[in-house]
């Protein structure tokens, strides 16, 4: 294998072990749906060993690294800079506006270039903790079950997808009685008299289908099943992607919103402040929020950050068994309150 231009010291080279990631090249992105909507990048990396593998990250990952590595390797002075220091690349800053995926999409080509300058630092800092750790493959990696990543593809290869033919009269089906506006992208939005193809049964009140090539979850009161799903699938045991529901409320001087919010979170998580949050305000369509929980007295207790959030599952769990609740909802509850009005809501919702 011919060495990499930046390993120009052939002895140090040969003195580094197999597995050191010496190129990392992004081969796709994909969307992730949950609390709130996010892109990995998907990398092919290639070790000195000459294997291959694909790992998934967020662009907060590479942020939270290039972090740690300045703190360790930037000269305090970069005209001076000292034996253990050297001067890192750039990399691209964060983006707080616009559409998700295009920004992911533009940042392709500039994370390629960080990386690549990256692994052509000097050879002693290739075997640093936090470089080894993030282009290392987790348990968690090897899981990911890989699409058909368009970087990877030989330029001359063609792909046809060929769609398989719908057979009106023997698939499971519903037709939209009403008009359906779903709320985040795990949600279909319908129209009156559409069709909608069934794929599985989500919860007691939820549905998976698909219609104008779109698939996703809906109300099953807002729809007339022409045909019903299989008995082992309306079960649940169809094999598709199963859902979780978290029971959500917006309480106003004017009244209660209630929704519910399906994601595909496992019940078992412990979910970011911040995600909850952003997936809040998108649901109510409010910006001036503030997140709440109710105790075991009924009183609203004002969630704040990532430990507040700990302390209302673990009040959940000590009350489990005393609320009955379906098998794929949360155990715990969200109350939204405007931000900006003090006053506290002690009425059940």
């Amino acid at each position: 294998m011919p060495l990499p231009q930046h390993l120009r010291d052939e002895s140090d080279f040969d003195q580094l072990p197999h597995n050191i990631p010496i190129s990392a090249t992004i081969a796709d992105i994909e969307e992730k749906k949950g609390f709130i909507v996010y892109f990995m990048f998907v990398m092919e990396v290639k070790t000195k060993g000459g294997s291959k593998y694909l790992i998934y990250r967020r662009y907060s990952e590479f942020f939270n690294l290039h972090q740690i590595l300045e703190s360790k390797y930037s000269p305090e002075n970069p005209e001076k800079p000292g034996p253990n220091t050297c001067m890192l690349p750039s990399l691209p800053g964060k983006v707080f506006i616009g559409n998700k995926k295009e920004i992911a999409e533009s940042r392709i080509p500039e994370l390629n270039t960080y990386m690549k300058r990256l692994l052509g630092l000097p050879t002693w800092l290739l075997l640093d903790e936090a470089i080894r750790m993030f282009f290392y493959q987790t348990d968690k990696d090897s899981e990911h079950q890989p699409r058909a990543l368009r970087r990877l593809r030989p330029p001359t290869r063609k792909v046809k997808t060929v769609k398989p033919k719908m057979d009106l009269f023997s698939s499971p089906r519903a037709e939209a009685m009403f008009d359906f506006r779903g709320n985040g992208k795990a949600e279909l939005n319908l129209k009156k008299g559409e069709v909608i193809f069934l794929l599985q049964r989500v919860n007691s009140d939820w549905l998976e289908g698909t219609v104008n090539n779109q698939t996703g979850i809906f109300p099953q009161s807002f729809v007339k099943i022409i045909k019903p799903l299989p008995e082992s699938e309306s079960e649940g045991e169809g094999g598709g992607h199963t859902y979780s529901c978290l029971r959500c409320f917006l309480l106003t001087p004017s009244g209660v919103s209630t929704r519910d919010v399906c994601v595909q979170e496992d019940l078992t998580i412990q979910p970011k402040y911040k995600d909850l949050l952003s997936r809040m305000r998108s649901v109510f369509k409010e910006d001036d929020i503030a997140l709440n929980y109710r105790d075991h007295e009924g009183d609203l207790i004002r969630i704040l950050d990532d430990e507040d959030v700990l302390l209302m599952i673990k009040e959940s769990r000590g009350q489990q068994g005393k609320v009955k609740r379906p098998v794929n909802q949360f155990p715990w509850e969200l109350h939204a309150t405007m931000a900006s009005d003090l006053s506290v809501y002690n009425t059940e919702a």
